[in-house]
C-alpha cells in the first residue's frame, strides 16, 4: 500500500512539475512576443536617429563648413547631454512609469532629430546634437530596467539580445536607407542629408504616441496575459526580488537607494568596463562610412555613396546573427563574465590585427569581427547589473553605467578623427580604440564571480 501511495505521489509531482514548466515556457514566450518586437522597433528608430550623422557627414560637412574635428565634437557631444540627463531621466521613469516616460522621450527626440534637417551652421549642429542627447537620455537604460520588471533572470540575456537586435538591424537597414534618401534628395534638387534627417526623425514621434496605447508598466497590469500566466510571472519576479534583497541588504529609502547605487564600487567597475567595450561599436557607428570613403586615397578604391551604405551594413548584419547564439549560450550556462570578456577580446584583437596588416579586405573583416565581438559582449554585459542591483537602485545604477560607458561615444570619434587629422589615416586612432575594448574585456574577466554570476538553472527550460 505504501509503495502504491508513493508511486501516486511521485506521478502527481511529475505532473505538477511538467505543468509548471509548460506554464513557464508559455508565459515567457507570450511576454517576449508581446513586448520585444515593439521595443526592438523603438530601438531601431532610436539608434538610426543617433547614428545617421555618420552618413550625413559625407555631404553635410562641406555644405555647412564643418571641419573633421568639429564633426567629431558634434558627433560625440551627444553623449555629454546624454550623461547629464540620464540618471534624472531613469529616476523619472521609475516614478511615473515606463509607458508615459518612454513615450515622452521618443516624441521629444523625434522632433529634435527631424530638426537636424534644417541646421545651417556648425554651432547649430553641435547644439542640436547636445539636445538630442538630453532628449534621448534614459531610453536605453529605461528599457533595460523595464525588461528587468518583466523577464525572469534565466531568460534575461537572450531577451536583451533580441531587443538589442535593433542596433545592428538599424545599421544593416539604415545604412542603405540613409544613403538612398541622400541620393533621392540629390535627384529631386534637395540636399540629400536634410531629407534623410527629416524622414528618419518623424517615425520616432509616431511611435512615441503608439507607446501610450501599447506598453504596460508592470506585469500585474498586463491584462493581455492569461490569469495563470500573470500570477506565475508576478510571483516569480517577486521571489527573485526577495532573493536579491536578502543578499544585498534591507530595503532603503529612495534617496538612500540612489546614493547606494552611485557609491557602489561594482557599479563604477561596470561603468568603466562598459566604457571600454562600447568604445569599439561607438567609434565604428560614427566613423566607418568615413573610413570606407578614405579608401579612395589610401588604396585607390573609389566607393560610391550607395556602395558605402551596403558595405557598412555587412558587419551589423553578421553581428545580429552571432550575438543571438552567444547570448543564448550565456543564458543556458548562466555565465556572464567570460562570455562578455572573451567576446570583447575577440573584437579588440581582430581590429588590431586588421589595421596592422592594412589591407582593405582585411580591414573590412576586422570591422566585421569588431561588430560581432562588441555587440555580443554588450548584450551579455547587461545581464550583470540585474544581479547586483534592485528597485530604484537598479534604475539609478543602470543609468550611471550606461551614461559613463557611453561617453565612449565622444572619446571614440574624437580619438579617431584626431589621429586622422595628423596622419591622414585612421589606423592609429582605431588601434587606441582596440586597446580600450581589450581593457574592457579584461575588466569583465576580473569581476568577482560570486557577485555577478546567476545560479545555474536546475533544468534546461527554453522559452523558444
Amino acid at each position: 500500500m505504501a509503495l502504491v501511495l508513493n508511486r501516486l505521489l511521485s506521478d502527481q509531482t511529475e505532473t505538477l512539475t511538467a505543468e509548471s514548466a509548460a506554464l513557464e515556457r508559455r508565459t515567457v514566450r507570450h511576454v517576449v512576443r508581446h513586448i520585444i518586437p515593439f521595443l526592438g522597433i523603438l530601438y531601431l528608430v532610436n539608434f538610426l536617429d543617433r547614428t545617421n550623422v555618420g552618413f550625413a557627414a559625407l555631404r553635410m560637412n562641406g555644405d555647412i563648413g564643418l571641419s573633421a574635428r568639429l564633426y567629431a565634437v558634434g558627433a560625440g557631444v551627444f553623449f555629454f547631454g546624454y550623461f547629464v540627463a540620464e540618471i534624472p531621466s531613469n529616476v523619472g521613469l521609475h516614478k511615473f512609469g515606463a509607458r508615459v516616460w518612454i513615450a515622452g522621450i521618443m516624441v521629444t527626440w523625434g522632433i529634435v532629430a527631424a530638426s537636424m534637417g534644417f541646421l545651417r551652421t556648425p554651432a547649430q549642429f553641435i547644439g542640436l546634437r547636445v539636445l538630442l542627447g538630453v532628449a534621448e537620455a534614459g531610453f536605453f537604460p529605461g528599457i533595460i530596467f523595464l525588461l528587468s520588471l518583466w523577464i525572469p533572470r534565466m531568460y534575461l540575456a537572450r531577451t536583451i539580445a533580441t531587443f538589442y537586435l535593433g542596433v545592428p538591424v538599424s545599421q544593416a537597414i539604415g545604412a542603405p536607407l540613409s544613403t538612398g534618401l541622400m541620393e533621392l534628395g540629390s535627384r529631386i534638387g534637395l540636399p540629400g542629408w536634410r531629407l534623410m534627417y527629416v524622414c528618419e526623425g518623424i517615425p520616432a514621434v509616431l511611435l512615441g504616441v503608439a507607446c501610450l496605447f501599447y506598453l504596460t508598466d508592470t506585469p500585474s497590469k498586463a491584462h493581455w496575459l492569461a490569469s495563470d500566466e500573470r500570477n506565475w510571472l508576478v510571483n516569480t519576479l517577486a521571489d527573485e526580488e526577495r532573493e536579491k534583497l536578502l543578499r544585498l541588504g534591507p530595503q532603503l529609502s529612495k534617496a538612500q537607494q540612489v546614493w547606494r547605487a552611485l557609491t557602489n564600487p561594482i557599479v563604477w567597475a561596470l561603468s568603466l568596463i562598459y566604457f571600454g567595450i562600447t568604445s569599439g561599436s561607438n567609434s565604428m557607428n560614427y566613423i566607418l562610412p568615413s573610413v570606407l570613403q578614405s579608401f579612395r586615397h589610401t588604396f585607390g578604391m573609389n566607393i560610391s555613396l550607395l556602395s558605402n551604405g551596403f558595405i557598412t551594413a555587412i558587419p551589423y548584419a553578421l553581428a545580429a546573427v552571432v550575438m543571438l547564439f552567444w547570448t543564448r549560450r550565456s543564458d543556458r550556462l548562466q555565465e556572464r563574465r567570460k562570455h562578455a570578456g572573451y567576446a570583447a577580446l575577440l573584437a579588440a584583437v581582430a581590429m588590431a590585427i586588421a589595421l596592422l596588416i592594412n589591407n582593405p579586405v582585411v580591414i573590412i573583416v576586422g570591422f566585421v569581427l569588431l561588430a560581432i565581438g562588441g555587440y555580443s559582449a554588450i548584450n551579455v554585459f547587461w545581464a550583470i547589473p540585474q544581479r547586483v542591483l534592485t528597485g530604484l537602485e537598479a534604475a539609478a545604477g543602470i543609468a550611471l553605467i550606461n551614461s559613463i560607458g557611453n561617453l565612449s561615444g565622444f572619446s571614440g570619434p574624437y580619438i579617431t578623427n584626431f589621429f586622422y587629422s595628423i596622419s591622414g589615416r585612421y589606423t592609429v586612432g582605431f588601434l587606441v580604440i582596440a586597446a580600450l575594448v581589450g581593457l574592457g574585456g579584461i575588466g569583465a574577466l576580473l569581476l568577482p564571480e560570486s557577485k555577478v554570476e546567476g545560479a545555474m538553472a536546475s533544468s534546461a527550460v527554453s522559452a523558444d
